[in-house]
């Protein structure tokens, strides 16, 4: 993997705790300098990006891990009003086509069905990595 310049800000959209501590040990497993910020719900995503509340001043992020199966308002609500250029991969447990239809004609970028084993999910958190941060280009990086 190159080196990156900058840290790249990662919002992890997550209500499994057991989902985000795997997503913490990927990013420390694979010494990842991202820099991961973790919202629970679906209304604390769309908080978190219009900058209200708590999150005034949050970063922007550059790139979004979204799960589907949120409180609240789930992340197929939270993808049909995210109108930013922000790249958004559904990570989730769903592998219904509906899912994965529906997440990409509400511009997702990608789908990607959680692995339950640790060693895969970290190798998934990896090559998310290698592709979104490492090789494609973000907007504004």
């Amino acid at each position: 993997m190159s080196e990156q310049l900058v840290p790249v800000e990662v919002l992890l959209v997550e209500d499994d705790p057991g989902d985000v501590l795997m997503t913490r040990e990927a990013f420390a497993d694979h010494k990842l300098r991202n820099h991961l910020n973790v919202v629970s719900d679906g209304v604390e995503a769309l908080a978190y990006l219009r900058g209200e509340g708590e999150y005034v001043g949050a970063p922007r992020p550059d790139l979004i891990l979204l799960d589907l199966n949120l409180p609240r308002r789930d992340g197929r609500e939270v993808l049909r009003e995210v109108k930013r250029r922000i790249p958004i991969v559904v990570l989730t447990t769903s592998e219904a086509e509906e899912d994965v239809l529906r997440s990409y004609d509400l511009h997702a970028n990608a789908y990607i069905t959680k692995p339950v084993d640790f060693d895969r999910f970290v190798a998934v958190v990896r090559h998310i990595d290698d592709f979104f941060v490492t090789v494609a280009r973000l907007p504004g990086q």
